[in-house]
């Protein structure tokens, strides 16, 4: 929870109760990427939230066009960069692509990533039986799980691209089943990617935990961006529900606060940025 100190200007350490309680007090929740030291440490100056080391940094930091290529070893030097900028701000590291295939691999990854390289929290995608069955085992050994339905990236091929889900009725059932399933399966944040601002609502109406949305409309209990789109550096055409922060600005440390005041305000996303 971002609490300033007025006489040290220092922060308490999110924790993932302080998440839970956020949403219980109706405050948004702050979330961004960062793949290194220099950009946590200016996360953690603008009072982000939460860092989450994704495995878009294979498409933002390794330039290919999915997130598929990215492996452990490639979330654990990264997840340990960015843990070396942070103090206060909470720390969640993407399970890549095939780490989840079955419990073992599961637990392993999860012990890297928290153990080795200082995560407090592990994502990961889907809410296939296999996947809930591996947030069990992570919850089941103390590390916290963040889940990820909507579109996920990681299906990019299931998808035939990187497509709004839950447009038609029984596609957002889909959604918010699996959002609920996972929620029992022990995590204790999710990710809502790519989905109607109706059902973006909806879920995060339904579920317990926070709900962080990023293309899923203003209702969520907080967002989340690439850094790279919200810097307005990614090569090519800008994800629709992204925003530039840097436009304008005279300085990465500006954009960053300018977009944490807008999430916390509820500027950000405005009707733009949204799917219907």
């Amino acid at each position: 929870m971002y609490v300033q100190n007025a006489k040290s200007s220092e922060r308490k350490p999110v924790t993932v109760p302080g998440l839970h309680a956020m949403k219980a007090q109706g405050q948004r929740i702050v979330v961004l990427t960062a793949y290194d030291t220099s950009f946590a440490m200016q996360l953690e100056s603008a009072g982000v939230d939460v860092a989450l080391v994704g495995d878009s940094l294979g498409m933002v930091v390794q330039g290919h066009r999915s997130t598929l290529s990215v492996t452990l070893e490639h979330m654990v030097y990264h997840t340990g960069m960015v843990a070396r900028g942070l103090s206060s701000t909470l720390l969640i590291a993407d399970l890549p692509f095939m780490a989840d295939r079955d419990v073992p691999h599961v637990l392993e990854a999860g012990a890297r990533l928290v153990g080795e390289a200082g995560a407090a929290m592990v994502k990961i995608e889907g809410a296939a039986p296999h996947v809930l069955d591996g947030i069990a085992a992570l919850v089941a050994r103390a590390i916290p799980v963040c889940a990820h339905v909507g579109l996920t990236p990681q299906s990019v091929h299931k998808f035939g691209g990187f497509r709004i889900q839950g447009r038609e009725q029984a596609a957002a059932d889909r959604v918010l089943d699996e959002a609920l399933a996972v929620q029992s399966a022990g995590a204790d944040l999710l990710v809502l990617e790519g989905v109607p601002r109706a059902l973006g609502e909806r879920v995060t109406q339904a579920l317990k935990i926070p709900v962080i949305g990023i293309g899923a409309g203003p209702q969520c209990d907080g967002q989340v961006l690439v850094l790279h789109d919200m810097l307005g550096i990614t090569p090519g055409k800008r994800p629709k529900f992204s925003k530039d922060f840097l436009a304008g600005r005279d300085s990465i440390a500006a954009a960053i606060r300018a977009y944490a005041d807008d999430v916390r305000s509820g500027a950000f996303p405005a009707p733009e940025h949204c799917f219907d």
